[in-house]
Order: structure tokens, then sequence, then C-alpha cells
């Protein structure tokens, strides 16, 4: 006959708390990204006409350029 212990006490509140911290990073890190995000603005610079554009002092092929000039050198 053979016996197995199945129920370890005292350990498993601590293994449950480790465990909720990884995912708790991650979802600060999902929402910074997402806060950090520029899709919107171009989004918005993409639906401008042209001559829209121009009157702002863009070009198409400028937008990623002008909407991530403060972060990267582009």
């Amino acid at each position: 006959m053979a016996f197995a212990i199945t129920n370890v006490t005292g350990s498993g509140h601590l293994r449950s708390f480790f465990a909720r911290v990884p995912v708790a990073i991650g979802e600060a890190f999902i929402r910074y990204a997402e806060a950090q995000s520029r899709h919107g603005e171009i989004e918005a610079l993409i639906r401008l006409s042209d001559a829209e554009l121009a009157q702002r002092g863009l070009t198409r092929d400028g937008i990623a350029r002008h909407v991530f000039s403060d972060r990267f050198y582009l």
C-alpha cells in the first residue's frame, strides 16, 4: 500500500502571491505601453488630405518622423 501527502501547509498563500507578481508586472507594462502609444495621433494625421498636411508643414512620408520626433532621431 502506498501513501501520498497532498496537503502542504503554510506555503500555499505565499506561492499564490509569487504567482501573481509577474502577472501584475506584465499588466503594468502593457498599460504603460498603451499610454505611450502614438497610434491615435498617426491615424488622425493619415486621415488628413495632402493639402491639410501641407498646411501643417508635413508630408505623408514625414508623419512618423513628426509623431516620434521627441523620442527618436529619425
